[in-house]
């Protein structure tokens, strides 16, 4: 993704563990491992950091990546954000994964590089789109070779654009967020389009389907288990000239971290887990102290009641009081008129009815507060009463629900596991009938061509074995004319000490050369009928595929010639390495047989070293140029050399390396008249070295120390008239 991605529309920050297998249907297909913590980590900033391995075969690339993002705000709705990935990684062989049955010097001239790579980026957003662009590898340097690496194929300049909004339906979509990607990246030799369009609904699901010119299409599936884990499944089928390659598969499991800010420009999307628990409000269970708080204070509400009774009570009173002096003057002014004896009588009687108008009142405002009183009192009571007893019914249900639920739980559990041992044999079973099915289907295919496929791969797998017995009788034979080579060399080193040395029991070299060479020729016969046998099984699989397409006896005979090929191979790069070998302890054997001989050539080495430097010294001296420039036919070349790097050891006065080697000649006057046309056409740093295994002198001008070194040297030789029987010879001394 593009650099300022780990600030753009990001609200929270990231712990991810990512794993991706590509086309799974292949033996060590490529793997990729990633573990990451990245996201928003301020209003105008995010950064990330992430680790990663990558498996492809034995082949092995690991390394770490950090990434900086940093937005400048325009205006309300507009942003400007940069951002800079750099990342440091190793690749190289995984010699772990490394399978052989013999040692294979080829593997450790693979190299391992480090390499130190730069990338950034910009993106302009507004409400609703981003636009922006990146460079990746910027820079690429190699901290191997010290060295910027040049043409870079992965170097190239990404542009995208990308939507996001919101639905305003109702129900399961409702306030769904979309996010639509195009992006292309341009390559030197190659563009790249791709395409990428997710739903995500609030209620923590969230589905994903894209396109790459390189790669396919994609689909993915992604769950929010709670408000903090996410869990997401992607798989990516190939298509195209790719489609037999398989599908992909991508794994990935993060930690969000909620913020206790919202940021701005950001998506704005609800973040909610399918098994996240509503919180539940407690049931308070009242405590005998709460109890007895109940009573104290309904106690003090009945005692309030006595007083404000007792209240009403002298408020009658100071009534009835008020009252009295009226009623005296009522009673008064109505027996004024009247006799004496009359009004007497009627005031009696005023009297008398007045003080039962006023016990009455009295009664029956007691009467009444003692029932508000009692009425009072019954309602507190009965409500603490109802609380408790509805606090003791819940109790009681909740405890019920409980059993029930762990009841239902327990025997739901039960039944989920015996479901599942019941599904696991049941897959079990079929795993193994269709295993057989598919088993006898190949060993025993239906059609003429899968029955030949799978007898000629029989006979293959036959001839293989004979190949490898006879691959060990060769490096045996090998093994022991190597032992005879130590044995000559210790003799020959004891004897120029002046030490007597038991003479060897006499044995036949020539009835063990008879032998090698009709090891050889029986190896050579059966590597060429069983390249034969692989072109037969080839074409035979071509012609099956184009009628039954990649069904079981295909897919399976495809990896088998696969196999087979590959031993092949191996079997071949086996008999030139013994081959090599073999020439090697030939020539180191007949440079022990020849010390002697050579030694006496000379007055000793010293001498021959220093005729062979004067006269080098001399023709560099007394050179001129020719009247007319010489062409190749003028060269003498000497002895024809091969296009195969040649081993030299214990070359003196020369020291170890890759030598171009322009001619080689035993005679000497050949070697000067040779010497003298190359210093003539302006090559004044020619030399030569003297083999005293083979008497032979090459004849060279560039030295160097590694094989790509010196390859490189030839590919780029030229046309000069005395190069073109240039060859690589190697001294290990």
């Amino acid at each position: 993704m593009s650099p300022p991605f780990t600030f753009v529309r990001e609200q929270h920050k990231y712990i991810s563990f990512n794993n991706k297998r590509e086309n799974i249907q292949f033996n060590n297909a490529p793997e990729t491992f990633v573990g990451s913590f990245s996201g928003r980590f301020a209003e105008n900033i995010g950064a990330g950091i992430s680790a990663f391995q990558q498996n492809y075969g034995v082949l092995t690339t690991f390394g770490g990546l950090l990434n900086f993002a940093y937005n400048v705000k325009l205006n309300t709705d507009k942003n400007l954000t940069f951002g800079l990935n750099v990342a440091a990684y190793k690749s190289g062989i995984n010699t772990s994964n490394v399978i052989t049955n013999f040692d294979d010097p080829s593997l450790q001239n693979v190299p391992e590089n480090f390499l130190f790579t730069l990338n950034p980026g910009v993106n302009f957003g507004t409400t609703f789109l981003d636009f922006g662009v990146a460079i990746n590898n910027l820079v690429l340097y190699n901290f191997e070779t010290s060295e910027m690496i040049q043409d870079d194929p992965r170097q190239g300049i990404q542009a995208h654009v990308m939507h996001t909004g919101f639905f305003k339906g109702r129900g399961f979509f409702k306030d769904t967020k979309f996010s639509g990607l195009i992006m292309s990246e341009f390559r030197k030799d190659e563009t790249i389009i791709s395409g990428l369009a997710a739903l995500s609904v609030p209620k923590g699901i969230w589905f994903q389907v894209g396109y790459n010119s390189r790669f396919g299409v994609s689909g993915g599936l992604g769950l929010n288990i709670t408000k903090n884990i996410a869990l997401e499944y992607n798989i990516e089928k190939a298509i195209g000239e790719l489609v037999e390659f398989g599908s992909s598969h991508e794994v990935s499991l993060a930690y969000r971290f909620i913020p206790r800010k919202k940021y701005d420009y950001t998506g704005d999307e609800k973040v909610s887990g399918l098994f996240s628990k509503k919180r539940k409000r407690p049931i308070v269970k009242a405590s005998e102290e709460e109890l007895a708080g109940i009573r104290a204070r309904a106690a003090e509400r009945r005692e309030q009641a006595k007083l404000d009774r007792e209240s009403d009570a002298n408020a009658l009173k100071v009534t009835e009081k008020n009252a009295k002096p009226e009623a005296e003057k009522k009673a008064k002014r109505e027996i004024e008129p009247q006799e004496p004896k009359e009004a007497a009588e009627k005031a009696r009687e005023v009297a008398e009815t007045n003080a039962k108008i006023e016990a009455e009142a009295k009664l029956l405002a007691e009467q009444q507060a003692i029932q508000d009183a009692e009425k009072k009192e019954r309602e507190e009571a009965a409500r603490q009463a109802k609380l408790l007893e509805e606090q003791k019914a819940k109790e009681a249900q909740e405890k019920l629900l409980a059993e029930q639920n762990a009841k239902e739980e327990a025997e739901a559990q039960r039944a989920k596991e015996a479901a599942a041992e019941q599904a696991k044999l049941l897959a079990e079973a079929q795993a193994l009938e269709a295993e057989r099915q598919r088993q006898e289907l190949i060993e025993n295919p239906k059609d003429e061509i899968g029955k030949s496929i799978a007898t000629l791969t029989k006979d293959a797998e036959s001839s293989k074995t004979e190949q490898n017995r006879l691959l060990d009788e060769f490096k045996n034979i090998i093994e022991i004319k190597d032992e005879d080579l130590k044995d000559l060399k210790e003799e020959n080193d004891l004897s120029e000490q002046g030490i007597a040395v038991q003479p060897k029991p006499f044995k036949s070299v020539t009835e063990e050369n008879n032998r090698l060479n009709a090891i050889n020729a029986d190896l050579e016969a059966v590597i060429k009928l069983q390249g034969e046998k692989i072109d037969s099984l080839n074409a035979l699989y071509e012609l099956r595929f184009k009628t039954t397409e990649l069904d079981e006896v295909n897919l399976f005979y495809k990896k088998k010639i696969q196999d087979i090929q590959e031993d092949q191979l191996k079997a071949k790069e086996i008999k030139q390495q013994l081959e090599v070998r073999l020439e090697e302890i030939r020539i180191a054997t007949e440079f022990e047989k020849r010390r002697r001989i050579k030694r006496a050539a000379y007055d000793n080495e010293e001498d021959r070293y220093a005729q062979d430097r004067a006269m080098l010294a001399n023709i560099k001296r007394t050179t001129k140029p020719p009247v007319s420039p010489y062409t190749s036919d003028d060269f003498d070349f000497g002895e024809e050399q091969s296009d195969n790097i040649k081993i030299l050891k214990n070359v003196k006065n020369t020291e170890s390396g890759y030598y171009l080697v322009i001619a080689v000649h035993s005679d000497i006057n050949k070697r000067n008249e040779f010497l003298t046309k190359v210093v003539a056409s302006g090559r004044a740093n020619v030399d030569f070295f003297y083999d005293i295994s083979s008497s032979k002198y090459y004849i060279y001008y560039n030295k160097f120390d590694s094989i790509s070194a010196a390859n490189k040297a030839m590919e780029n030789k030229g046309d000069r008239p005395y190069n073109i029987k240039m060859s690589l010879i190697k001294i290990e001394n």
